[in-house]
């Protein structure tokens, strides 16, 4: 069921999910984002966006150093860093961190979004979730300045 409903979301946006891509210890994934978030927030989601890509639409083994160093540089950073920094324990400390967080949040999937550090979403959600929610806050701050 999750599977139909991804595809179909997927393919009203432009999306071709595939899902053979291999599945593992994604810690050199998320540190790889450690280091995109270092450069500026847009680096960081592009990142993002590259592994997405390759993991959901290209089937890619997204524990792999090699994939992740292509999806790196595709995002915008340089190979050399990239490289370098798959190869030490960079991001690592960051990264163990937002996981002893989520884990004591229980946040036990993804996608999950925190918004403004107490509303969360969690899973793969219509845009109308998200929409209703800013509502709901807008009417919140709005009523507090009253």
């Amino acid at each position: 069921m999750i599977f139909e409903r991804l595809s179909q979301v997927g393919k009203d946006t432009g999306i071709n999910f595939k899902f053979g891509g291999k599945t593992g210890n994604t810690r050199d994934s998320h540190r790889l984002i450690q280091l995109g978030k270092s450069k500026s927030p847009a680096i960081q989601t592009r990142v993002v966006e590259e592994l997405f890509a390759a993991y959901f639409e290209n089937e890619g083994d997204i524990t792999s150093h090699e994939i992740l160093q292509k999806a790196g540089v595709k995002a915008g950073l340089d190979e050399k860093e990239v490289k370098e920094w798959l190869g030490s324990d960079k991001g690592g400390k960051a990264v163990d961190e937002e996981v002893e967080a989520a884990q004591l949040n229980q946040v036990s999937g993804v996608p999950n979004f925190t918004i403004q550090g107490k509303y969360e979403i969690g899973g793969a959600q219509d845009p109308g979730v998200f929409l209703r929610l800013f509502e709901k806050i807008k009417a919140t701050e709005e009523g507090a300045k009253a």
